[in-house]
């Protein structure tokens, strides 16, 4: 009988990973990678059958790389805090699981932001690959990571659920996290940045996101992450503008 992992990457989610952890309850084990929560992220996951290890964060796949570390599972399915596995969905990954085909599976997300399902723009639905045998994933990337499998991708008909963010201080320091990071993985890889990208690309990546993805369609919450998306895009470029001659 193929066993399962559920492994999520954690830092003060006390909020989330209750109804997290409920949405995967089907798991044979849970596995939090926890990189310093200061509120009760811990405790709670443990309360509820959890395996919560500390690991200090480096990057993203290295986090990921190292929940991989923690499970003997033939299966593992990652999972955010903030995301719900659908009963749907569940059912559909436990005969995944049970069946043992060697393939990745990508599961469709859906975005709730701020109590609003997006449709369009940034945060239209998208397809993350997140379930897998163990022995063929590994991790790349720093902020966008990627998992490189060695196994063909198949799609989950079902959905998961995305509640990205609910409080705008939290969408502020992660907004800040991420630029650095960002910017710190453009450096390391030799990138540069001049005045033009500090001008251009902002305007362009609002461009990109409110009209060519139609983010105009979502409302009032569609302009605001256009907006930001541009703002995002001139933060990380006048972060490397700043570091590249250090």
């Amino acid at each position: 009988m193929n066993k399962l992992a559920v492994l999520i990457l954690t830092f003060n989610e006390e909020k989330n990973i209750t109804d997290c952890m409920n949405s995967v309850k089907f798991a044979d084990e849970i596995i939090l990678v926890d990189s310093g929560s200061e509120d009760h992220t811990k405790e709670i996951a443990e309360g509820l059958g959890a395996k919560a290890v500390f690991h200090k964060m480096t990057g993203f796949a290295d986090q990921r790389n190292f929940a991989l570390e923690q499970t003997n599972a033939d299966w593992v399915l990652y999972l955010d805090a903030d995301e719900r596995i659908t009963p749907e969905a569940a059912d559909e990954i436990q005969k995944i699981v049970c069946e043992g085909q060697p393939y990745g599976y990508e599961i469709k997300r859906i975005n709730i932001v701020f109590g609003q399902m997006l449709k369009y723009g940034g945060h239209a639905p998208d397809y993350s690959l997140r379930l897998y045998p163990r022995s063929v994933i590994r991790w790349e990337g720093v902020v966008h990571e990627k998992a490189i499998v060695t196994v063909p991708i198949r799609k989950i008909k079902n959905v998961m659920y995305h509640y990205t963010y609910t409080d705008w201080d939290r969408y502020f320091i992660k907004f800040n996290q991420y630029t650095t990071l960002m910017a710190k993985q453009m450096k390391e890889k030799g990138k540069k940045a001049n005045f033009i990208d500090i001008t251009i690309r902002p305007g362009y990546a609002f461009f990109r996101f409110y009209i060519l993805k139609a983010g105009f369609l979502d409302g009032k919450m569609g302009f605001i992450f256009a907006m930001f998306h541009g703002f995002y895009t001139l933060a990380k470029y006048v972060k490397l503008y700043y570091w590249q001659g250090k």
